[in-house]
């Protein structure tokens, strides 16, 4: 098969596609053949070395990659005759290995994908969408919300604005550049602001006055304007600080307004033996319903590394997906 293989940790360029043995299937796991893997914006940061929320250092040379949605082409000893064959989608976890032609996981880590949705859709629901109903725990926006969605066009934002839109919430998206504001509006947003013109905020305020839930995974100015629109009890969810740099940044909180709501807290909020698999099976329900349509931004396998310097410089729209 053919996969992105690192050798060194470093920059993009050290992604390189190549020719390497088919992974077999252990007990208990599925083979996949991978239409669409997932690439997030921590997979440059361990991409570099930082080992982030991984319990060990990644050991070198390594196929990244933690999500992938496929058909399951080989079963390993116990799994049952029903899975081959079967359209699948799939967190990895810590164990890489999804930019690849062929991947394998435990087959507990399995969803079946629902008809009417493709591979890379499938993909961003499971990763994007499951952090978008763990963020909505939070604060689920409904009639009578005024929001406000920073990076409205990304593949979060993107999935809070339809959500919010369908509860019934005036939505207010923000978004860098005419082209991503005219995103945003298309996916349903009622005002799209473009957060690089000066005085951005006066537009907002005279728009709808006070705001109620600010949606945050920019931080920053951004987020600190964001806050400064916020009514008496409105409420501040950070879920990134992408706008500072996911590797030496940090959130911009209020004390008594903002909460985070990544990591232990959200999985804690989703509860079950398997709160990941909760929050997944949400999303899936969500896109099955055709409630939530995620927004995908579709790369080329053998292009990973360009796929990776898009990520960093904030030049994708939506989920970032690899396609062999």
């Amino acid at each position: 098969m053919h996969a992105i293989r690192l050798h060194a940790f470093g920059p993009a360029e050290n992604l390189m596609y190549e020719e390497t043995e088919d992974p077999e299937p252990g007990p208990g796991q599925v083979r996949i053949a991978v239409a669409a893997a997932g690439v997030h914006l921590l997979d440059t940061a361990l991409r570099e070395g930082q080992q982030g929320p991984a319990p060990a250092p990644t050991p070198l040379p390594t196929v990244p990659g933690r999500e992938v949605a496929g058909v399951v082409t080989s079963l390993g000893e116990g799994v049952d005759g029903h899975w081959l064959g079967r359209r699948v989608v799939a967190h990895l976890g810590f164990a890489p290995g999804g930019y690849a032609e062929l991947a394998v996981t435990d087959v507990g880590r399995l969803h079946e994908i629902p008809a009417g949705l493709d591979f890379a859709e499938a993909v961003a629901m499971i990763g994007t969408g499951r952090t978008t109903m763990g963020i909505l725990q939070f604060a689920a926006p409904g009639t009578g919300d005024v929001i406000v969605v920073p990076a409205a066009a990304g593949g979060i934002g993107t999935l809070l604005v339809q959500y919010a839109k369908h509860a019934g919430a005036i939505v207010i998206g923000l978004a860098g550049g005419p082209e991503k504001t005219a995103r945003a509006r298309a996916n349903g947003a009622d005002l799209a602001v473009d957060y690089t013109a000066p005085s951005w905020n006066e537009r907002v305020r005279a728009y709808r006055g006070r705001v109620t839930i600010v949606y945050d995974g920019v931080g920053g100015d951004v987020a600190r304007e964001s806050v400064a629109l916020l009514a008496p009890g409105g409420r501040h969810l950070v879920f990134g600080w992408s706008g500072e740099g996911i590797r030496d940044g940090g959130p911009y909180l209020v004390e008594g307004v903002s909460e985070q709501v990544l990591g232990p807290v959200m999985l804690e909020k989703a509860g079950g033996p398997d709160p990941v698999r909760t929050l997944e099976l949400r999303a899936l329900a969500e896109a099955a319903a055709g409630r939530l349509t995620p927004a995908v931004h579709r790369f080329p396998l053998r292009e990973a590394a360009a796929a990776h310097r898009a990520l960093e410089t904030r030049g994708t729209v939506g989920k970032v997906v690899l396609e062999p």
